[in-house]
């Protein structure tokens, strides 16, 4: 099993001793996104999780606990972009974010944190060159810190058009959007990075930027040092490359507030969450109440650990 900690929320910064614990307890609840009433009971010990794969802007509050994880694989997917606080209001400062970066880079290898800059939108104040002197300014800076960067352009999801609409977001022509990046490939290749795309339908085709998989089973068959057979991850999008994964959690629950952001509905939803935060509980921001049906789950390793002869 391949634990995804995750792509609904900010696990690392804001939730990371609630996570230890379910490490330590050895199990965590996962909620039903459809059926919040359906709770899987999820085992997590070392010979239950092949990978754990990270996500977030600031991974600085697990950093004193890292070697906690040392019976595991894992890996971080760390969002380090440059703007404002109109767009990411509660985040460090962008100089404390790259020093976590380039901390965690030192502390468990360059090949295990990836920089993702993304997404990528367009504004009267963030235009392409923005984006082009910004992006190179974090690619010097993290030069070393990292082997790869994956981009991704705005995909305006029904649930953020009204937060969104505050912005003024601007569509730019394909032209201009392939053009930028080209630009952002030249200079990843020119600072030692390969660069990727995550579940892009902008053509990005000839510019030496191919498609990623951020749940990514070569990378994590090479931390495992065997293969992996994984699937393509049905519940992703069509143009996702992530291979299967499982997320424990919980939508409407990161307090980081990015106005892109397609896991927070409303304000009043995250806050109403937060205030359920308890880091001993087996679920994360929610109470587990009478009617709620808890099942076990049981999943298999992925990896192939028995060598093949044909």
């Amino acid at each position: 099993m391949i634990l995804s900690v995750s792509r609904r929320t900010d696990i690392p910064a804001h939730y990371s001793q609630w996570f230890l614990n379910c490490l330590e307890a050895g199990f965590v609840y996962s909620q039903n996104p459809i059926n919040p009433s359906q709770i899987s009971r999820i085992p997590l010990s070392p010979d239950r999780v092949d990978c754990i794969v990270f996500w977030s802007k600031n991974p600085a509050p697990m950093l004193p606990y890292l070697s906690r994880l040392s019976k595991y694989r894992y890996y971080f997917q760390f969002t380090l972009n440059a703007y404002y606080k109109d767009i990411e209001p509660f985040l460090p400062s962008l100089e404390e974010r790259i020093h976590t970066f380039c901390e965690l880079s030192e502390r468990i290898g360059k090949e295990r944190v990836i920089w993702r800059y993304d997404p990528i939108l367009f504004t009267k104040q963030y235009t392409a060159e923005f984006h082009l002197q910004n992006f190179r300014l974090l690619a010097e800076r993290l030069k070393g810190h990292t082997n790869r960067c994956i981009i991704s352009f705005l995909d305006v999801y029904p649930k953020i058009k009204k937060q969104i609409s505050l912005l003024q977001i601007l569509d730019p022509p394909l032209t201009e959007k392939r053009f930028l990046a080209q630009q952002l490939a030249k200079t990843a290749y020119a600072y030692g990075l390969e660069i990727f795309s995550c579940a892009e339908k902008t053509d990005l085709s000839g510019l030496s930027i191919r498609p990623s998989s951020c749940i990514d089973p070569s990378l994590i068959s090479s931390l495992a040092g065997m293969p992996l057979r994984a699937l393509k991850d049905r519940n992703q999008r069509k143009e996702c490359g992530c291979c299967e994964s499982v997320d424990i959690g919980i939508y409407n629950t990161c307090p980081n507030g990015c106005r892109y952001c397609y896991a927070n509905y409303s304000v009043p939803s995250v806050q109403k969450h937060i205030e359920q935060y308890d880091p001993s509980s087996p679920l994360l921001c929610s109470r587990l109440l009478p009617e709620f049906q808890i099942r076990d789950k049981e999943f298999p390793s992925l990896l192939e650990k028995q060598i093949r002869f044909f």
